[in-house]
């Protein structure tokens, strides 16, 4: 992508955070123009050469002022979580979504690379090396599942010959600078509210920062109308699945951190996840109840993919190892 002739015009939403960040970071590195949109204001990426809109995904005309005169866009905002009032996930993840393929016709964008997340076909049971054959599930217990399967669906849907569209399902993005699923285990470690769910290893997969912001680019680069990956969706990470707790223990260990000692079943975690998730709705309660439904099942189960499909046809080869990643990891947050 770094060919003179190859250089392109990008937005990237979502340019402000963790993924969104390391996509522009790339894009720079390659020579390419690129703007970033998003709510809040960033100095830090226009030190970088890069232009940055605010603006809001539910607002149409904000969105298509965005992607005015772009080559491409990477499509990576969302409201991501597990709990929250259903509406604000619809307005970020499906209204937002639909804004954005909208100006994209409206301003003759010709290819859309859609951030997606494996959480889709989630049903609550062990995915174990499954593929993108795996239909969605009959019904979901969180509201970020469910509108990312809508959004992506949209999404898929809406090509055609004129608009080239392709969806990637990076699995547990993590890394230094990490915003989401690092700190939130840091955090639960240093109060001691974690506790393994089940005493039988279950295998995950993990996807660096810098892996699946490649996925994202050689995407954008093997897209057009008509080309082989348009209209489909590929699983992403480093195809290098481990015991879920196994990398906790890793990450609590780079944090200098005590390994969780107390484990539950999953059904007395599952049963809370339940309880409390009636009781934040019924009082109602702020922030986010310490265990869901949802949470308790991914962390009592298996959920590895083939990446078959991405190595084939996006030329897709993770170069960061389990190891790397984590000697990274620990120089990060012992730096911050």
């Amino acid at each position: 992508m770094g060919r003179e002739a190859d250089l392109m015009k990008v937005l990237v939403t979502g340019g402000g955070g963790f993924l969104g960040g390391a996509i522009l970071r790339g894009l720079l590195r390659d020579g390419h123009q690129v703007r970033s949109f998003s709510r809040g204001s960033y100095p830090a990426l226009e030190k970088l050469g890069v232009e940055v809109l605010q603006g809001d995904l539910v607002k149409a005309a904000d969105v298509q002022q965005a992607c005015r005169d772009r080559d491409v866009v990477f499509h990576v905002a969302a409201k991501a979580g597990i709990w929250g009032p259903f509406n604000d996930y619809q307005q970020a993840n499906v209204t937002g979504t639909q804004n954005v393929i909208a100006a994209c016709r409206q301003e003759g964008v010709p290819r859309l690379v859609y951030t997606s997340s494996p959480s889709v076909i989630f049903d609550g049971c062990d995915m174990e090396g499954v593929d993108e054959g795996v239909p969605y599930p009959k019904e979901y217990k969180a509201a970020y599942p469910q509108t990312k399967a809508a959004a992506e669906q949209l999404v898929l849907k809406a090509n055609d010959k004129i608009l080239a569209t392709v969806a990637l399902r990076p699995h547990l993005v993590w890394g230094p600078g990490d915003t989401h699923l690092i700190p939130g285990i840091v955090a639960r470690g240093r109060t001691g509210r974690l506790r393994k769910i089940g005493s039988t290893p279950k295998l995950v997969d993990f996807t660096y920062v810098d892996d699946a912001a490649a996925a994202h680019l050689l995407a954008a680069n093997r897209l057009s109308p008509g080309a082989p990956i348009s209209g489909r969706v590929f699983f992403i990470s480093q195809g290098s699945p481990m015991p879920l707790w196994d990398f906790i223990g890793r990450v609590l260990e780079a944090a200098d951190l005590p390994a969780v000692t107390t484990t539950v079943s999953p059904s007395m975690a599952y049963a809370a996840g339940w309880l409390l998730e009636g009781v934040y709705r019924f009082l109602p309660l702020s922030g986010e109840p310490p265990i869901t439904r949802l949470l308790a099942e991914e962390l009592a189960t298996a959920h590895w993919f083939d990446i078959g499909a991405a190595r084939r046809e996006l030329g897709y080869q993770p170069q960061i190892s389990m190891e790397e990643g984590f000697r990274r990891l620990r120089g990060w947050l012992r730096e911050s």
